[in-house]
């Protein structure tokens, strides 16, 4: 009896010394998740992948997933506050500016275009246009296209009361010829005049100003005086 005990414990010597050690396990005890890392290398890298794509939040509360982190507002300049549009996209670009002028001013400067020159080329209707806006910007007439156009006696259809708009498609295109007017079109076909008159008529006011310009039918004025030269 006792050398068959000898023999079963060698036995179970062989066999202890045969199996491997058990793997610390990153759940047993109060070892951390990094000290679990730096035990067993094959779980350190199941570890770190599980961290970093399923995980919400590591043991200290910190965000893992990447694209959970915030991210910056974009700025329109260095020292501006960024812009966000209420329950939308963030606006990053200043929205375009509107016209300067109002639709009242646009549909006096075509009104006039169409009646004093409808039967002009475009650079005699843009010029009529100019002469318009030389005088708002004169200290001389008043200061908006409509008090301009309707000041008494100086544009002969409204003498006698408003007249009407027959030709639609002769007005849409004064319309455009008024609207980049107004955009700002460079004014360089009167040199400045302020006085127009047509070639059929030779007002008494004509000789006291230099003229400046003749478009189509249309003789223009400017207020200066002629220079004699030596």
């Amino acid at each position: 009896m006792p050398k068959l005990l000898q023999r079963l414990m060698g036995v179970c010597v062989t066999v202890a010394v045969a199996l491997p050690a058990a793997p610390v396990a990153a759940s047993e005890g109060n070892a951390s998740l990094f000290s679990a890392e730096q035990s067993v290398s094959g779980i350190k890298t199941s570890v770190s992948r599980a961290s970093l794509f399923t995980a919400e939040v590591d043991p200290f509360g910190s965000i893992s997933n990447p694209m959970d982190m915030p991210r910056p507002r974009p700025l329109l300049y260095t020292d501006a506050e960024p812009v966000a549009i209420e329950g939308g996209p963030e606006e990053i670009y200043p929205p375009t500016p509107g016209p300067s002028y109002s639709s009242a001013d646009l549909e006096c400067l075509a009104e006039a275009l169409y009646f004093e020159a409808r039967g002009e080329g475009r650079d005699g209707q843009a010029a009529v246009a100019e002469v318009i806006l030389n005088r708002v910007e004169s200290k001389n007439f008043p200061s908006s296209v409509c008090d301009v156009v309707n000041q008494p006696s100086q544009f002969s259809y409204t003498i006698g009361g408003r007249k009407t708009i027959r030709n639609k498609s002769t007005y849409r295109r004064v319309l455009a010829v008024a609207e980049e007017a107004l955009d700002g079109s460079p004014r360089g076909l009167t040199n400045g005049a302020t006085y127009f008159h047509s070639t059929s008529v030779r007002p008494n006011w004509s000789h006291r100003f230099f003229q400046t310009a003749r478009i189509g039918r249309h003789i223009f004025y400017s207020p200066k005086q002629r220079i004699a030269s030596n």
